[in-house]
């Protein structure tokens, strides 16, 4: 790779400055979306801290639903997250500067430095794009500073020619931080060695210029049956393959996206009749779905996926996730038949129903959208189990926060990532805990519901904490409880350990072995 004469300048972008900080970089982009970029992403960052660097990630810019508030009360990407406890760090928002977060098939809550500036439609993202580029430049050129590697992470496609001209995210930020480029490619949905020599084909002069080479996942088999592919690969676009990453079942890390919840990846069908069983709903626009994720690990619980009235049947406890337009997604609700399935659910008693930040919305008498947020300013029923009213609000909260269960007493912790002031009837459901240092109290009014809210049965409860079903304790007492209702022993003591330092040292060590890692630590000059 030959950097030492510059690219022409792009019709978008002013070229970069001469001046490089200091860091190394290398970046992962795909072929497409959900090919294990931000996977192959963290476990890079763990294997380099594990060699002793000192390695940040960083992804300019991220579509996501699922995201974390950080120490500091700004607002990322989960993946980014994920990625920063592989590197043994404390997220940090510069690590993926913009975050977009879909409202609409056509539209996108943008989110610059942790902070929302609007929602926006594509056209005029694409006339902010110039001024996200500059806070994405900035971010990681301060990042940059203080690392010794950064591992960059693309989004979607370079491929997408249509899109190349305002690009901020995969060439044009290789090219800003001199990252040589892997191109990662799924082989288990087809047509990966097609997909890569087709993106190469696409690619700029200056943009094969950073190109290095191609890494294969999810490989199912015996990677020597490869050769003669990886051959014609390396004569016909004269960049080789750098390794091939086998398929990795239940890894047991976040995922960054929907496409594989929606494709049932949080499904988990039952072993045993001592099971308790748990529905999801499936929202349209359902957001952190990842305070699931504990759940899978416990080994009596299984979890169903629900998209109509007809399919939730008769489940020990219903959850209602986050969801990013409530006024829809209650819309949705409706026109499935969840929403009397739900109702009949409740009137007998028989479940217990869960509404985790929009769910918790959800679960109330009235959502108003004074400011038309997520519609066109009007005033809706939600399913009336709980004695709360909503309104959405511009001004977005995030916090995060440690707090005390009520009923359980036990110990939880998460953030808060929602418009909207919520004023309730309703008991409180948690109360900060004063043992905690630096958590915010923030001033709330008496009526307010607070972080979450239950119903006097205990049947019917709801918080806007995202990860409060990270504690153990209180996820086994939760799980307990279910179990106690339906006639089974308690376990009275904990299954299973949500932590996922196993996960990034399983994935650590498979890609390690997988990656031809000495021509990597020579693409960072290490």
């Amino acid at each position: 790779m030959n950097l030492s004469n510059p690219p022409p300048v792009s019709p978008f972008l002013p070229p970069s400055p001469a001046t490089r900080a200091r860091a190394r970089a290398l970046m992962f982009q795909g072929t497409g979306s959900d090919v294990g970029k931000s996977i192959l992403t963290a476990a890079l960052c763990r294997i380099l801290s594990q060699d002793g660097c000192r390695v940040a990630p960083f992804k300019a810019q991220n579509m996501s639903l699922n995201s974390f508030v950080t120490r500091d009360d700004l607002e990322m990407g989960r993946a980014q997250v994920v990625q920063a406890q592989a590197a043994g760090l404390d997220p940090d928002v510069r690590m993926n500067p913009v975050l977009l977060k879909p409202s609409s098939d056509v539209g996108s809550q943008v989110i610059v430095m942790g902070r929302p500036v609007g929602n926006m439609k594509v056209a005029e993202y694409i006339r902010y794009k110039p001024q996200a580029m500059a806070a994405v430049r900035r971010a990681y050129d301060e990042l940059a500073a203080e690392y010794d590697l950064i591992i960059l992470e693309g989004a979607g496609s370079p491929g997408e020619i249509n899109l190349k001209h305002h690009d901020i995210v995969n060439m044009e930020m290789a090219r800003h931080a001199a990252a040589p480029v892997l191109l990662v490619g799924d082989i288990e949905r087809g047509g990966v060695f097609a997909s890569l020599v087709g993106h190469f084909e696409l690619m700029d002069p200056w943009e094969r210029e950073l190109l290095a080479g191609y890494v294969i996942n999810r490989f199912r088999g015996d990677a020597s049956l490869l050769g003669p592919a990886l051959e014609f690969i390396a004569a016909r676009t004269a960049r080789q393959v750098f390794g091939v990453v086998p398929f990795i079942a239940d890894l047991g890390l976040p995922q960054e996206d929907s496409v594989s919840f929606k494709q049932g990846l949080y499904t988990k069908k039952a072993t045993s009749a001592e099971q308790i069983c748990l529905a999801i709903i499936d929202l349209p626009h359902i957001a952190n779905f990842t305070d699931l994720e504990p759940f899978l690990a416990e080994p009596d619980v299984e979890i169903h996926l629900v998209r109509s009235g007809e399919g939730l049947g008769k489940p020990d406890a219903i959850i209602l996730p986050g969801s990013k337009n409530v006024i829809a997604d209650l819309d949705f609700l409706q026109r499935s038949g969840l929403k009397a399935a739900i109702l009949q659910v409740a009137a007998r008693g028989q479940g217990e129903i869960v509404g985790i930040c929009g769910g918790f919305q959800l679960l109330g008498q009235r959502i108003t959208d004074p400011h038309g947020l997520e519609s066109a300013g009007c005033q809706v029923k939600g399913l009336g189990l709980l004695a709360l009213d909503t309104q959405l609000a511009r001004e977005k909260t995030l916090l995060r926060g440690n707090f005390i269960h009520l009923a359980s007493g036990c110990a939880v912790h998460g953030y808060e990532v929602h418009h909207g002031c919520t004023l309730s009837q309703e008991a409180p459901l948690l109360q900060h805990d004063p043992a905690a240092t630096g958590a915010k109290t923030p001033w709330l009014p008496a009526e307010s519901a607070g972080v979450g809210a239950v119903a006097s049965s205990g049947l019917i409860w709801g918080s806007y904490l995202h990860g409060i079903f990270d504690a153990d304790p209180f996820r086994r007492w939760f799980i307990d409880r279910l179990r106690q209702r339906r006639g089974l022993p308690a376990a009275g003591r904990i299954l299973a350990a949500y932590d996922l330092e196993p996960s990034f040292s399983r994935l650590a060590a498979i890609v390690r072995r997988s990656l031809d890692m000495s021509r990597i630590y020579q693409l960072l000059k290490l």
